[in-house]
């Protein structure tokens, strides 16, 4: 299982450009993908999502970087020799769909999985498991990626957004609701509130 989080210019992968892209391997925390990129040429960029992930346009536009299509060949070869490569994360149908939009630009045929892991249906399902109904706004799912990670004992990620930072933050609270136990040594020092609550 591979978690994943891509940072981007916009919510459309036709339109729109990643900018970086984080991912680590669930069977082995440590090993890591991070990479940033330059946008494509003709790329949308959206406002609200540079200040979501705190790039400018200078930096979006960085000659000096990467293409997208060479960070998206990357993180290809990067996966080459992993056992399962299922992704897992937070709406990560939307990271898949953006690589492979990505994918497709670089005239690859690479693809991932159309099974995904996702951190808010486990969530969703580890809540009912408790008896405990999770939240809704508007008639829809109100469990946002800071619910869940304020849900497993952890606190938000950080802000701005940065791509790896949403791999190990979303890997950590999948590590919590399916072992019941912390996974990286930076998030031992929150207790796990469900197991916290039945021992006190």
């Amino acid at each position: 299982m591979i978690v994943l989080d891509v940072e981007t210019t916009g919510l459309n992968p036709e339109k729109n450009s990643l900018v970086s892209i984080g991912a680590l391997d669930f069977s082995n925390p440590q090993d890591r993908f991070y990479e940033e990129c330059r946008i494509w040429d003709g790329a949308e960029v959206k406002p609200e999502a540079l200040l979501r992930n705190g790039y400018t346009e200078e930096d979006i536009r960085d000659p000096g970087k990467k293409s997208e299509a060479e960070v998206t060949l990357k993180f290809f070869d990067w996966l080459r020799n992993k056992i399962d490569i299922t992704v897992a994360g937070q709406n990560c149908y939307v990271d898949v769909q953006f690589v492979e939009a990505a994918a497709r630009r670089a005239r690859s045929k690479e693809k991932l999985q159309r099974r995904i892991f996702d951190q808010h249906s486990i969530a969703v399902f580890h809540m009912l498991k408790r008896g405990i109904i999770p939240p809704v706004k508007d008639r829809r799912s109100a469990l946002d990626s800071d619910a869940i990670m304020i849900y497993v004992g952890i606190p938000p990620e950080p802000k701005p957004h940065i791509a790896l930072n949403g791999a190990i933050w979303e890997y950590e609270a999948l590590y919590r609701l399916i072992y019941n136990k912390p996974g990286l040594d930076d998030f031992k020092q929150y207790p796990i509130p469900w197991l916290n609550r039945a021992t006190s």
